[in-house]
């Protein structure tokens, strides 16, 4: 895909590209910060990092704050704020209500997911700004897939216990109370029993624990760097 930072390690997804007054994407291993930091001086934004803890804690930016924030999602309707996600496995999720012009970053672990974080977040959206959930665009980034995502009894016991269905668990063959798990599905099941669209719901259906060229925590721990996530309003 042609992409907004004008680098082949940046994907962005057509239909958030057709909105003039928003700038998104998604890099791989070959894009860092400091690659980041370049393409914000360019576009005369600012960078919003957060100090992510696999929390259910979500931050609705009125001002650029002086510190670094604790958290793991970021809402705001404030131009020049370029809104970042940090991951390496876990599901980068963009969320925008181009009417009433605020968007949403979302760090979506299978913690967060399991307290219905994505819910949370959508709530937020709609009781802060207006936003419509049937309006919501959202855009699933690159995560490690349900193919390569291997859980234990205690992940899908907390799912279940928190309504999720039993489905988004397909036992490992040979291996007892060992699980392969749909994170992407467990979030867009958040979504549309919000009222989000399914047509609305844009997924970038690359694992990264199978695509060497995104970062992994599964396949290369400590050793895996971090795929960066952003999206911010224009002036």
């Amino acid at each position: 895909m042609k992409n907004q930072a004008g680098d082949s390690s940046v994907i962005k997804v057509p239909r958030l590209a057709r909105i003039p007054f928003l700038r998104h994407g998604f890099g791989n291993l070959n894009w860092r910060e400091k690659d980041l930091r370049q393409l914000a001086e360019r576009l005369g934004f600012r960078l919003l990092f957060l100090k992510q803890v696999h929390s259910d804690v979500v931050h609705f930016i009125a001002e650029v704050p002086q510190l670094m924030l604790r958290g793991d999602a970021a809402v705001t309707s404030l131009p020049g704020l370029l809104l970042i996600i940090k991951t390496a496995d876990c599901l980068p999720v963009l969320l925008v209500e181009e009417k009433k012009r605020v968007i949403a970053a979302v760090h979506c672990g299978w913690k967060g997911t399991s307290q219905g974080f994505l819910e949370k977040v959508v709530m937020g959206m709609k009781e802060r700004y207006g936003a419509d959930p049937a309006a919501i665009l959202a855009v699933f980034g690159p995560c490690i897939g349900g193919g390569c995502y291997e859980v234990e009894e205690d992940v899908r016991r907390t799912f279940v216990e928190s309504k999720f269905p039993a489905t988004l668990f397909r036992p490992i063959t040979g291996q007892s109370g060992k699980y392969l798990f749909d994170l992407r599905s467990a979030n867009r099941l958040q979504l549309l029993k919000l009222g989000v669209k399914a047509k609305n719901i844009f997924s970038l259906d690359i694992c990264t624990h199978c695509d060497p060229t995104y970062p992994s925590y599964r396949r290369d721990r400590d050793e895996c760097g971090r795929m960066l996530t952003f999206i911010g309003l224009a002036s």
